[in-house]
C-alpha cells in the first residue's frame, strides 16, 4: 500500500509542477504580446531616425578599373 501512496504523491507533484510551468509560459506569452503592442505605439509616437547613407559617404563608392589595376600593381611592386 505504501508504494501506491508514493505513486499518488509523485503524480500530484508532477501535475503541480507541469501546471506551474504551463502557467508561467502562458503569462510570458501574454506579457510579450502586450509589450509588442506597447512598443508599436511608442514607435508611432517616437519614430526612429533612419540615417541617410549618402550623408556619411566621403568617397564615391564606384571606382574605375584603372584605379584597381594601379593598386594591384603598387602592391605587387612592394612585395
Amino acid at each position: 500500500m505504501e508504494n501506491i501512496s508514493l505513486l499518488e504523491d509523485g503524480m500530484i507533484i508532477l501535475c503541480i509542477g507541469m501546471g506551474v510551468v504551463f502557467s508561467f509560459l502562458v503569462i510570458m506569452v501574454w506579457a510579450m504580446n502586450i509589450m509588442s503592442v506597447v512598443i508599436k505605439k511608442i514607435n508611432n509616437i517616437f519614430p526612429e531616425e533612419i540615417p541617410d547613407e549618402n550623408k556619411y559617404s566621403k568617397k564615391n563608392k564606384v571606382s574605375s578599373d584603372s584605379e584597381i589595376a594601379l593598386a594591384i600593381a603598387l602592391a605587387y611592386s612592394h612585395r
